[in-house]
């Protein structure tokens, strides 16, 4: 098991950031970790990567324990934390350098100039951090994580700042990386993480509030259904409003509907039915898995 916590517990004062949550990440899973802002996400990340003392319970990182052995626990672990904290006044080679040394990183020179091509830094590997854009500086603060060749991977937030290209890009870095070692992923950005993950943890409230694959909550959560139709003639949106099961119709564009409901196969029969009382001709109708978004919503709210 190369990430593990029980019975996790950070507390301030009254306040528990963090309660009592378990899980285990075994290597080869990239695992999206979410929640709302405040939820404790950041905090137990700290606390796993050693750099925040648990109030209670127990992380472990590779079958270490991270309280008891800290510095053992960092040399397995690449981090990026949220808040990527960097010499802006060192230039880019001359900071992985440094990083390179803290973890005695054998051949520095060429595993550098590697990781550097594997985040696509080339082109700005010359300049200060400091001159860099906050996508790249998000792309220094990954090189760094991965320099040493961890086993291990925590990345909060790792596309912050990053534009619709470099998104892509890095996306199939952690997807390269997941290949062979353990990635627990944070992100705002919820199509980012179905993209990547194929199972996700949602805390909320400092309590964990799923563990699964993303299509098992999706059929754990199928009392919020969709179905999607586009018509062909302008439709009334009472039409479909007044159709049995259905709990919320919004109009996407001209006469393209997105519908929720609690019986996606009964919808879609009373639509054809509809489509003959009114003599309408359907271009499209199909129901839809729940996507991440609406379980997240389901969970959090």
């Amino acid at each position: 098991m190369s990430i593990e916590v029980k019975n996790l517990l950070k507390e301030y004062g009254e306040q528990k950031a963090v309660n009592n949550i378990s899980f285990k990440v075994n290597k080869g899973e990239i695992v999206g970790f979410l929640g709302p802002n405040g939820a404790g996400k950041s905090t137990t990340m700290k606390i796993i990567t050693g750099y925040l003392q648990q109030s209670g319970g127990e992380a472990w990182v590779c079958g270490i324990n991270v309280a008891e052995q800290p510095l053992e626990t960092k040399k397995k672990i690449g981090y990026l934390p949220e808040l990527n904290a960097l010499y802006y006044d060192m230039y880019v080679k001359e900071y992985l350098a440094f990083i390179a040394e803290v973890h005695q990183v054998e051949n520095p020179k060429t595993k550098i100039q590697t990781t550097i091509e594997t985040v696509g830094l080339q082109v700005e590997s010359k300049k200060k951090i400091g001159q860099l854009s906050k996508g790249y500086k998000q792309r220094v603060g990954l090189a760094a994580a991965l320099l040493h060749d961890p086993e291990v991977l925590i990345l909060d937030e790792p596309t912050s700042g990053l534009d619709p290209n470099q998104i892509i890009e890095i996306r199939e870095v952690i997807k390269k990386q997941g290949q062979n070692k353990t990635v627990l992923f944070s992100s705002h950005i919820l199509q980012e993480v179905e993209a990547i993950c194929d199972r996700v943890i949602i805390i909320n409230k400092g309590q964990l509030v799923a563990d699964d694959k993303l299509s098992n909550l999706q059929k754990e959560n199928k009392q919020q259904q969709t179905v999607k139709v586009e018509f062909k003639e302008p439709v009334q949106i009472d039409w479909l409003k007044n159709i049995r099961t259905v709990t919320g119709v919004r109009n996407i564009q001209s006469s393209l509907f997105n519908i929720q409901c609690t019986d996606a196969e009964l919808v879609k029969k009373q639509i054809l039915q509809l489509s003959l009382d009114k003599n309408l001709n359907i271009v499209s109708l199909q129901s839809e898995n729940l996507s991440l978004e609406d379980i997240f919503k389901t969970l959090t709210n």
